[in-house]
């Protein structure tokens, strides 16, 4: 089994003056950032910024001095990126407190035949699915590390109860059945580089965006509730979609090493969805029912993020174009 490698990837390439200013940040170098509000909070500038600013809680990068982690200048530059993608989202995204009816609308598997998964599955192309993965990697190369951090903000009951999911997401113990070395080696046996952040530079800001809310929430205790709806999110609706691109890859002619880990997730999602519901959620809403309006915002980010993603593959793929940004 291929296993993503610990080493720490290098600096991506600038993506315009603000990750030109972070990156320059994380050098060691003087750090003159332009004014964020002058730029898209979701556009490929800022959220490279804000994506290289979150990894150093995670990996990092290869030759850039550990304590930048902790870089008061840095910081600063983040927090700004941070209230602009924050304030974007808020404008996107309606407020409701209704927990039970947003998740009773999770569990809906709506067959419009019109997203990825169903594009893959019916008439995608294998290129298609590789780059789809690739952009992906981003996420699954370190699935579940975004949502620990919301573990010592929890209660005991909703702690207990996603520390249990938590448990299989990182293998019940065996490292070679965590869910970020399946990934990986999915993409070996699909002859993509597993190496992490192998393909940072070519991901579209679509595919930042999703991972830095889930970095956004899980890094700031007053965001506790909206990582745990992103959390929902992921664990009540992936296992149908994980079905289609099961049987995408098989009508691709891909082998058993390529369909494990969405095989994996058709399962173990399927129970993970009632134990989210009934033992994460309904304890920490009877113990802080004031959070019930993050909850909601944390899903409904989720799926207006995962739909923007979605929409640029679409796109790209219908005009026969790459999705990426470099091949």
């Amino acid at each position: 089994m291929s296993t993503t490698t610990t080493t720490s990837p290098p600096l991506p390439t600038a993506r315009g003056p603000l990750s030109e200013a972070v990156l320059a940040g994380l050098r060691g170098e003087e750090l003159c950032a332009p004014r964020v509000a002058d730029f898209p909070a979701f556009g490929e500038d800022l959220q490279l910024a804000l994506y290289c600013c979150y990894e150093l809680h995670y990996r990092g990068f290869r030759d850039v001095d550990a304590d930048r982690e902790w870089d008061p200048a840095l910081l600063a530059v983040r927090g700004q990126l941070e209230s602009a993608f924050l304030a974007a989202l808020q404008e996107e995204v309606p407020p409701s407190s209704d927990v039970a009816g947003e998740i009773d609308e999770l569990t809906v598997d709506h067959v419009d035949d019109t997203g990825v998964s169903h594009h893959l599955r019916h008439r995608g192309e294998l290129w298609q699915l590789r780059e789809h993965v690739a952009h992906r990697s981003l996420y699954h190369l370190k699935e579940a590390d975004p949502q620990s951090f919301v573990i010592p903000r929890l209660d005991a009951a909703p702690k207990a109860a996603l520390v249990a999911v938590q448990h299989d997401e990182y293998g019940a113990g065996d490292p070679e059945r965590t869910h970020s070395a399946l990934f990986a080696d999915m993409m070996d046996s699909l002859d993509l580089r597993t190496d992490y952040g192998a393909y940072l530079d070519p991901a579209p800001a679509e595919a930042l965006a999703e991972v830095n809310f889930m970095s956004l929430c899980g890094l700031h205790r007053k965001l506790r509730g909206a990582l745990v709806g992103q959390f929902a999110t992921i664990e009540l609706t992936s296992s149908p979609g994980a079905d289609r691109l099961a049987k995408a890859m098989r009508r691709m002619g891909c082998g058993e090493r390529a369909t494990r880990f969405y095989d994996e997730h058709v399962e173990a999602d399927a129970v993970h969805e009632q134990l989210v519901r009934r033992e994460v959620i309904a304890p920490l809403l009877a113990a802080e029912p004031e959070l019930a309006g993050d909850v909601v915002f944390g899903i409904r980010c989720s799926a207006f993020l995962a739909g923007r993603l979605e929409q640029h593959l679409l796109r790209c793929w219908e005009r026969g174009h790459s999705s990426s940004r470099t091949p």
